[in-house]
């Protein structure tokens, strides 16, 4: 019983900080704690030591959880007991945190929810007219206002990611050997160029979501269609007396010569691809 009672002693005379390395005789009035299961040199540390490395892991979190390096214990760490006064704004500033994230996601929500609405006004206003618009959302329903006017941005966005432009390509491609006349204009269909010309292989097509931007073209592109469908129908159908009729004309317009052009350049870059060659290396390269 003495024998193991002055190895402890011994072992606490030999103890060693794991943080400063700093032994009993370095400081003989620093305060030891043994906070883990650890045994040997990593069994002690310094009271402060430890205080100072637990805060660089909290990192100003008081209420974080810090554990062992070596054998993952969990820390046990108290505090004073609070004063009546302090446990009520400590809560309440717990609460106020919990809730921030929320808050902040209902404002997001609100603000993208009332930017919609307001955009759906002032498409009404610009395809219909400003007078007869006004007139159309006064004589409505509120609630009908209120949900009907959000949805004609995404109306307008679901609208745009329809890639009917590919759908068309792909027919172009399978039934223009049909169609003699129309590749003097494509030339290339089909897995040919202009007729009887066998295309080398057949180039691998980038997936519409490998596209970074598509997200943001297509955001932008439908917000600003109806004002680009105004302006082309004022501009080609001037004679048309009717906001509404001339806007929807300008946007068809619009949409099938866009799309006209979307498929001749995409059948060419098609092409190209098609016909893509890698050179033999020569010594002029390596010099």
């Amino acid at each position: 019983m003495l024998e193991e009672r002055a190895l402890v002693m011994q072992q606490n005379l030999d103890r060693s900080c794991w943080v400063c390395f700093a032994t009993d005789e370095d400081d003989r009035t620093a305060e030891w704690v043994r906070p883990c299961r650890c045994r040997g040199s990593t069994k002690w540390v310094h009271q402060a030591c430890l205080q100072r490395w637990v805060d660089e892991k909290q990192r100003g979190n008081s209420t974080a959880r810090v554990a062992c390096p070596q054998c993952n214990a969990e820390y046990l760490i108290v505090f004073p007991k609070l004063g009546p006064v302090v446990y009520v704004l400590d809560l309440v500033d717990r609460l106020i945190s919990k809730a921030c994230p929320f808050a902040a996601a209902g404002i997001m929500v609100g603000s993208i929810y009332w930017t919609a609405v307001t955009y759906g006004a002032v498409t009404v206003m610009q395809v219909v007219g400003h007078k007869e618009g006004l007139d159309v959302m006064e004589r409505a329903d509120p609630l009908f206002l209120l949900i009907g006017l959000p949805t004609i941005p995404l109306m307008l966005i679901l609208g745009k990611m329809i890639r009917w432009e590919d759908y068309v390509l792909r027919l172009w491609r399978k039934y223009s050997n049909k169609l003699q006349i129309l590749n003097s204009i494509f030339p290339g269909q089909n897995g040919h160029i202009g007729i009887g010309c066998p295309v080398p292989r057949i180039p691998a097509e980038a997936s519409p979501l490998a596209d970074h931007v598509s997200a943001t073209r297509i955001l932008c592109g439908a917000l600003v269609f109806p004002t680009i469908a105004t302006i082309v129908g004022k501009l080609m159908f001037s004679s048309v007396n009717s906001n509404l009729q001339r806007t929807i004309l300008g946007g068809i317009a619009f949409v099938a010569v866009k799309g006209a052009f979307k498929v001749y350049f995409k059948q060419q870059q098609y092409q190209r691809q098609a016909h893509r060659k890698i050179l033999n290396f020569t010594e002029a390269q390596e010099a």
